[in-house]
């Protein structure tokens, strides 16, 4: 369960204004326009995982920009894929700990820093760029971990609300259904790109024509928790649909 920490952070994060907000655990983007950011948990499992193909062929396919959070053991038995999909741009490849520890708020101060650094040494070998985003596993923090991401220059992001793809038994319309009903402006989703989001590679499509139909426009990260975003619009290069050039050309 997450911390009082967690969940107090994740609540004020929906009313505070974006412009008052620097530190803290991120829970949606900064922003009113229909705009939502997909990301991608990908930890290592018993035996090793890969990235699921049809998530990523998809994701390929319709050039949809996203976030992979990865952890240290995931990344290095995916090295060559993830320095494939780190070239193409629309892709981010983000730091999830070294050891996926459930409860990292309950190691001491340097292991805590270890996790964050080996691992971003290892995203930082294989893909050329610093992640710049911590997600903690599970979600399980405290101020003082967060503070411990923050020092070394992390801004820590975790989701809106919880896809449930990791349940075997939902089908891909419920997956679907239960996200489409919760989307909402500047929603940050959470799927798994590790064999363990069982239909989300079935689910995405659907999810993906529906919010497209609605009007939303999707986003990496970075656009809107790093640069000035107070006066943008959804028509800016910042912001664009799957089927065009990220950059609007």
């Amino acid at each position: 369960m997450k911390s009082n920490y967690c969940l107090i952070t994740s609540v004020l994060l929906a009313f505070i204004s974006p412009g008052l907000l620097r530190a803290g655990v991120i829970t949606r983007l900064p922003t009113h326009e229909k705009v939502v950011a997909f990301t991608f948990d990908a930890c290592n499992t018993r035996p090793p995982s890969f990235l699921d193909r049809k998530i990523l062929d998809f994701v390929l396919e319709r050039r949809l920009p996203c976030s992979i959070f990865t952890s240290g053991r995931f990344a290095a038995w995916n090295r060559d894929d993830l320095a494939r999909v780190a070239e193409l741009g629309f892709i981010r490849v983000e730091n999830h700990s070294l050891h996926h520890y459930q409860h990292m708020e309950r190691l001491p101060v340097e292991e805590v820093k270890k996790e964050i650094l080996e691992n971003e040494k290892l995203i930082l070998e294989i893909t050329g760029r610093k992640p710049v985003f911590f997600r903690f596993p599970a979600g399980n923090c405290n101020e003082r971990v967060v503070g411990i991401a923050e020092a070394l220059d992390y801004r820590v992001v975790h989701w809106t609300f919880p896809s449930g793809d990791p349940v075997r038994e939902t089908t891909p319309g419920e997956l679907a259904r239960r996200v489409l009903f919760q989307v909402k402006e500047g929603s940050i989703l959470i799927f798994h790109i590790n064999g363990r989001g069982y239909h989300t590679g079935e689910a995405l499509p659907q999810i993906i024509n529906s919010l497209e139909k609605q009007g939303y426009g999707f986003t990496n990260l970075e656009e809107l928790l790093l640069r000035d975003h107070h006066r943008r619009k959804v028509s800016d290069p910042m912001f664009y649909k799957i089927h065009g050039d990220p950059h609007g050309e």
